[in-house]
């Protein structure tokens, strides 16, 4: 794709996303637990670009069990770690995702939302924002292991708002470990991505 038409596919992507919440259901919008000014991080990062991303096994919300080695060979994946439901950033974030599936269908790559709470909370607020393209996993017990092992769990127990790309030989390309209070930036996993492809 020409520079000049993955920039304008990520601007009019991100205009869409970044209103989300405003255009939300009034229901959404009534339920959603604002918690204010968090510290921006608070972790130690685990892993580190270039090595092989650990391995897990988590329920999703159409009762399967998802592994991140399924995918190896076949997509490479986003993992989207968000700290915690019905929260504004997180509610925004997700369902804008909805609106970006056509990038990832492009970059032959599948998107995992994954966080550590329940099944039922998860189930819950993902039906608000409608439905989601893309599997959402429960990372809730053991309490945040897997967001232990990629060193983003934070002291609070919910993990870092997170983005990692992890190639189809199963190696992790990018790491962004986003401040928990601001969206990670959907024109940097499209370029990345588009790196991936070349």
């Amino acid at each position: 794709m020409k520079k000049y038409g993955l920039g304008f596919t990520v601007g009019f992507i991100f205009i869409l996303f970044t209103g989300f919440l405003f255009a939300a259901p009034g229901e959404l919008r009534e339920n959603i637990f604002d918690p204010g000014k968090l510290k921006p991080t608070d972790s130690t990062v685990k892993v580190k670009m270039g090595s092989d991303a650990p391995d897990f096994t988590l329920p999703s919300l159409s009762g399967d069990k998802i592994s991140l080695s399924q995918y190896r060979g076949k997509q490479n994946v986003v993992l989207s770690f968000v700290p915690a439901a019905w929260t504004p950033v997180c509610s925004g974030q997700w369902a804008g995702y909805n609106i970006a599936k056509s990038l990832f269908d492009k970059h032959d790559a599948i998107l995992l939302g994954i966080s550590v709470d329940p099944i039922p909370t998860l189930h819950a607020w993902t039906r608000q924002m409608g439905n989601l393209w893309f599997p959402v996993l429960s990372d809730f017990w053991p309490h945040g292991e897997v967001a232990n092992k990629y060193g983003i769990l934070r002291t609070d127990g919910v993990s870092e708002r997170a983005m990692f790309i992890i190639d189809k030989k199963g190696i992790i390309s990018y790491i962004d470990v986003h401040d928990i209070n601001d969206r990670p930036s959907l024109g940097d996993i499209a370029q990345e991505l588009e790196t991936l492809n070349q």
